[in-house]
């Protein structure tokens, strides 16, 4: 892994060591392989890969169509696809290179039961972190997302820490009322970290049809659209995180290096890589470089330097 003292783009994530701040977020990468296939792209060029939603059975996921672009974005509702826990652990990660990056698993549950039968699942795996996906709607509280109430938030990472020794990252959902409170109560049921933010739910119409053009009706909005209301999360978040040294994963619309520097500056340790890697597949050397060239130009020697940094 990245040797502190010589890369300036190192970061200690909750106690592991990265080699770039540039997280590849969920959902965009399948489980870690899908960009290695494109030709000049690398997982050393990125700190952390989290994996797919992942759920304790298998789910199919939403109808179609699950993606519509919008302006400067992406819908979608993809419906957490995925094989379920067992054959994440027992099929897929054996076949990732956990020499080249750190890999993360992120949990989804229906209930918290759910929740922490996936994560302890995990527990028992080499996957490096767990990242809880507390946007998911509580079926036994009639479909209300978890991460919209910060108790019940807090009753899910409570949950997940009781059965896990590895680091848990919250991802905090920016469709709720007061998200410092939710990342306060997170902390104190054992979070390690924070992402933030999670997609903001929109729709799009097709007005020939007049129907909705996402088979789900709503989807989660992601890419350039959303970066200011991401950006100022993260620095509200860092508000609570920061002083109880909490990391957090800054994600948002995050298109080039001075998007990814103004999130560092707001409060993120490392920033997270989604919807603009569909644009440009490259683009993690590109943010890495420009971050280098910032940094050299007002004499830092590490990431670390500019965390938090924002001027009021």
């Amino acid at each position: 892994m990245a040797d502190s003292q010589t890369n300036p783009l190192h970061v200690d994530f909750c106690g592991l060591s990265m080699a770039s701040p540039i997280v590849l977020l969920s959902g965009c990468v399948g489980f870690g392989e899908e960009y290695t296939r494109v030709e000049g792209f690398s997982n050393r060029d990125v700190g952390a890969i989290v994996l797919k939603g992942t759920t304790r059975e298998p789910r199919l996921g939403n109808p179609p169509h699950r993606i519509c672009e919008t302006p400067m974005g992406m819908l979608n509702a993809i419906g957490l696809q995925n094989p379920g826990v067992d054959i994440v652990v027992d099929d897929i990660l054996p076949g990732l290179d956990f020499s080249e990056t750190r890999f993360i698993a992120n949990v989804c549950g229906s209930t918290i039961d759910d929740y922490a039968a996936v994560t302890a699942r995990f527990d028992d795996s080499p996957i490096d972190a767990i990242e809880i996906n507390i946007s998911c709607p509580n079926i036994k509280e009639g479909g209300v997302q978890f991460g919209n109430v910060p108790e019940m938030s807090a009753r899910v990472v409570e949950a997940c820490r009781a059965v896990t020794s590895k680091p848990i990252i919250t991802k905090l959902s920016p469709n709720q009322t007061d998200i410092k409170e939710n990342a306060r109560l997170c902390i104190e049921a054992g979070s390690d970290a924070f992402a933030v933010i999670n997609t903001i739910m929109g729709m799009a119409i097709d007005i020939e049809q007049r129907k909705p053009v996402i088979g789900n009706i709503q989807g989660g909005l992601s890419g350039p659209a959303i970066k200011p209301i991401a950006l100022l999360k993260t620095k509200q978040v860092f508000e609570v995180a920061g002083p109880n040294a909490i990391p957090i994963i800054g994600q948002g619309g995050i298109l080039t290096a001075q998007d990814a520097i103004e999130f560092i500056i707001a409060g993120a340790t490392t920033i997270g890589i989604g919807t603009s890697l569909f644009y440009d597949p490259l683009l993690c050397t590109k943010i890495n470089t420009g971050i280098t060239d910032y940094l050299e130009r007002h004499k830092m020697k590490s990431v670390s330097e500019l965390v938090g940094t924002l001027r009021l």
